[in-house]
């Protein structure tokens, strides 16, 4: 018997979308010849996509694993650039911050800059963190342009990170292309049952309403939210995270651009919940994300008609879910993706990313026909970690406020938080340190900008900085200030670089 009786044959994705044609693309490149990749999907079911937001590994997923250009990304999902999210009415009412993606300043020695800034800060002698960010302060400023390549080391501008902001419809279309091109078969149709192996459970075939059967020995779960292999087949079971991150509805509309082109996501809290706006090339996106126990899905809609840029392009789409997670991703022969693995809400745009790292991290743990346990073991084990860390920074976000006007923040502030969250912000609140735990999906940047953002403001500062002169310290903390400002005074609107570099052709 030869090693190769032993390999993967043929895989089946179930479900397309996004997440479908991702793990499509990402297995017709790299599982090599010799095996099938099959995406069943059917146009009566459609997809939950509205328009998305990114984060910046988007980029390299793009570029280094499948070998797509930006510019042919950005024209062919009418895309724009994303530099972080701006929050609004988070901490207080008028309240106004960004998220940017990158680093804050330039650390010395062991310690990061915020821990610098934050003594000269507390003294009254410095600004607010965003203008030490080269992405915080660009974005609201409307410029965007990518890191040149010989951009010195040190440089603001030297490995700048931005993401994007696309249709995710068009997204799955380019995908789907691409996966065809390079050997996928995609098959119509909607699955009626899932045939179950009698000596161990493992998915043996998809009976399809055609009549037709689809085998296979690797079988990838993007069925959305009803988890048609994953949950209604082998029974995985769901972790509810309701309890830290009450929101469990949502309703979306795309309307008509307005204005110039931000570089940014804009979140908006409002009294049960928060907006989005996902700016695109042809139009922007909306959506209200809402907890139904604090307000009807009627007010919901009209709050969310009440504030768009320009005319509602579609009806309102509602949307329900249970933020949480599968109590395994990989369960037997079936690897869940997107939706189907569980639910992120989009407030820091990581659906996209959880996909992305779930494909890469298939690949490195990537099985034979005879499925070591241990492979799905770790899988499983490291993307749990991944999903709790990414809940504890999205629970940061309701938890952090000083918002009293209804009851669904005073819910928010009063709750306790998982203990790591709440072990964060006791660090944080006594002297700025953040220590992340492990291969913490959001890095320290991330929670800095968060916390301050959301008036978690640090009583002290780390006590080596009191090794620095206090002239050098403001000369040092001032220095990166004005290198932030001359880099974003060189660098040209946000819509200009799309015109000159990625426009695309709107119909």
């Amino acid at each position: 018997m030869t090693v190769d009786d032993h390999r993967i044959k043929r895989i089946v994705v179930v479900g397309g979308g996004s997440a479908g044609w991702m793990a499509a693309a990402v297995l017709s490149t790299y599982v090599g010849q010799g095996t099938s990749v099959r995406v069943v999907e059917s146009e009566e079911i459609g997809i939950v996509g509205v328009g998305e937001a990114s984060v910046p590994h988007l980029k390299s997923f793009n570029a280094d694993l499948l070998g797509i250009g930006e510019a042919d990304f950005v024209v062919h999902t009418r895309g724009t650039f994303k530099l972080g999210i701006q929050f609004r009415d988070w901490g207080r009412i008028g309240d106004r911050y960004m998220h940017g993606f990158g680093r804050i300043g330039q650390g010395i020695g062991p310690l990061p800059f915020h821990q610098f800034w934050l003594k000269l800060f507390l003294a009254g002698r410095a600004r607010d963190i965003g203008g030490y960010s080269l992405q915080t302060a660009a974005a609201p400023l409307n410029r965007f342009m990518p890191g040149p390549e010989d951009a010195p080391p040190g440089s603001p501008m030297a490995d700048l990170a931005y993401a994007y902001h696309f249709d995710a419809g068009l997204y799955a279309r380019f995908l789907r292309t691409l996966s065809e091109r390079r050997g996928a078969v995609r098959s119509e149709g909607k699955v009626v049952d899932v045939v179950l192996r009698g000596t161990d459970g493992f998915v043996e075939a998809l009976q399809l309403e055609s009549g037709e059967r689809v085998e296979g020995d690797l079988f990838i779960d993007c069925s959305g939210f009803r988890g048609l292999l994953i949950e209604q087949a082998l029974q995985t079971g769901y972790i509810d995270w309701t309890h830290w991150l009450p929101c469990d509805r949502a309703i979306a509309v795309p309307c008509e651009s307005a204005g110039e082109l931000t570089p940014y996501t804009r979140a908006t809290a409002r009294t049960a919940g928060w907006q989005w706006r996902i700016p695109l090339q042809h139009r922007t996106g909306n959506g209200y994300v809402y907890s139904s126990a604090h307000i009807s899905d009627d007010e919901a809609a009209a709050t969310l008609l009440a504030n768009l840029d320009g005319r509602a392009l579609a009806d309102p789409r509602p949307l329900r879910f249970t933020t949480g997670m599968r109590r395994r991703f990989w369960n037997r022969n079936v690897v869940a993706l997107g939706l189907a693995s569980g639910f992120m809400e989009p407030l820091e745009s990581t659906s996209i990313y959880l996909v992305q790292s779930g494909l890469q991290r298939l690949l490195a743990l990537f099985p034979d026909r005879d499925f070591d346990p241990l492979l799905a073991e770790r899988y499983n084990r490291d993307t749990t970690f991944e999903y709790e860390r990414i809940r504890d920074f999205l629970v940061l976000h309701y938890h952090a406020t000083e918002r009293d006007d209804s009851p669904f923040w005073n819910h928010c502030r009063a709750m306790a938080v998982p203990a790591p969250l709440q072990e964060a912000l006791d660090l944080f609140r006594a002297d700025g340190r953040y220590l992340r735990l492990g291969e913490d999906f959001f890095a320290l940047p991330s929670w800095v900008q968060v916390m301050l953002g959301q008036r978690v403001l640090p009583r002290g500062y780390h006590p080596i900085v009191d090794q620095m002169p206090d002239d050098r310290l403001l000369q040092h903390v001032e220095r990166v200030r004005q290198a932030i400002a001359t880099c974003v005074e060189a660098m040209p609107s946000h819509q200009r670089f799309i015109d000159e570099h990625c426009k695309a052709t709107i119909e």
